[in-house]
């Protein structure tokens, strides 16, 4: 396939490490021009840097994002209504109400779109789903904890350090387990938004899970980890020895070419439900 055109949307520190350097590394994807609000920051990803979010419409055929998630909601339903296919961050919104807005706005428009949930394109996590599904899975367990909201951390940004781990890691831990042990259909949730929260799971498997997370934790922290258990065995992801991002930028670029992806906005609104109904019970 020709290299996707991908504009991409914000310069902060994750879009530097991360989006800018995987869209213009290709072969599935070109980076034809970035968006951002400093322009300076822009002018760092060596791509041109157009000062209007419609002239890098202009010049791309798609549109990643790498913002924070209110700024998300609203730049991404402009892009789908200009017709280009969406490479969006998580969580798609900074609440529930924004989320449901911009998928309506994707499912009226027909734009392809896909989530960057990470952990779901590396090979181990695939390899790790594989064995949760011949283990008759009926319960796991998963750890995510730092100190990334102290300090001068690069990513203790506004958002994270007003809303904290559920939002942030959140996603993440929730759609590994939803995929490991079935649909997520219930969640109990105690603890508080900015220090320790506690997550109880209920799959519509008939499993269950639990997730502890925190951002803000000193000292040295426990490596991060998801497990499952079954009636024939056990799984544990391992740590990463391959780039997901390059994973990221091949499916993209066959979501754009010929429609449609696993993790769409649409699941991406069911993740932010699950959040939604677990930061109602939290303590600020």
């Amino acid at each position: 396939m020709e290299p996707v055109a991908v504009g991409l949307v914000g310069a902060g520190p994750w879009a530097r490490m991360a989006h800018g350097p995987m869209l213009a590394k290709g072969p599935h994807t070109r980076l034809a021009g970035v968006w951002a609000r400093r322009p300076e920051s822009a002018a760092e990803l060596g791509a041109p840097v157009f000062t209007r979010i419609e002239e890098l419409f202009e010049h791309c055929e798609a549109v990643a994002f790498c913002v924070p998630p209110a700024v998300q909601a609203e730049y991404a339903a402009r892009a789908a209504r200009a017709g280009k296919a969406l490479l969006l961050e998580k969580p798609l919104a900074d609440s529930l109400d924004n989320a449901r807005r911009l998928a309506e706005v994707i499912a009226e428009t027909g734009v392809p779109s896909q989530m960057v949930l990470t952990l779901r394109y590396a090979r181990q996590t695939r390899d790790f789903l594989a064995r949760c599904a011949e283990i008759e899975p009926f319960g796991g367990h998963a750890v995510n904890i730092s100190g990334v909201l102290l300090g001068d951390h690069p990513f203790a940004t506004p958002w994270r350090l007003e809303r904290g781990a559920l939002l942030d890691v959140g996603p993440h831990i929730i759609d590994v387990l939803d995929a490991a042990l079935g649909r997520v259909t219930g969640v109990r949730a105690h603890g508080s938004s900015l220090g320790w929260t506690g997550l109880l799971l209920e799959h519509e498997s008939g499993a269950v899970s639990e997730a502890s997370l925190c951002m803000a934790t000193a000292g040295e922290a426990p490596p991060s980890t998801i497990a499952v258990y079954g009636r024939t065995g056990s799984a544990v992801l391992p740590p990463f020895d391959d780039d997901p991002l390059e994973t990221i930028a091949e499916e993209f670029a066959r979501t754009v070419r010929q429609g449609g992806h696993a993790l769409d906005a649409a699941h991406g609104l069911r993740l932010q439900r699950i959040i939604a109904e677990a930061e109602a019970q939290l303590t600020p």
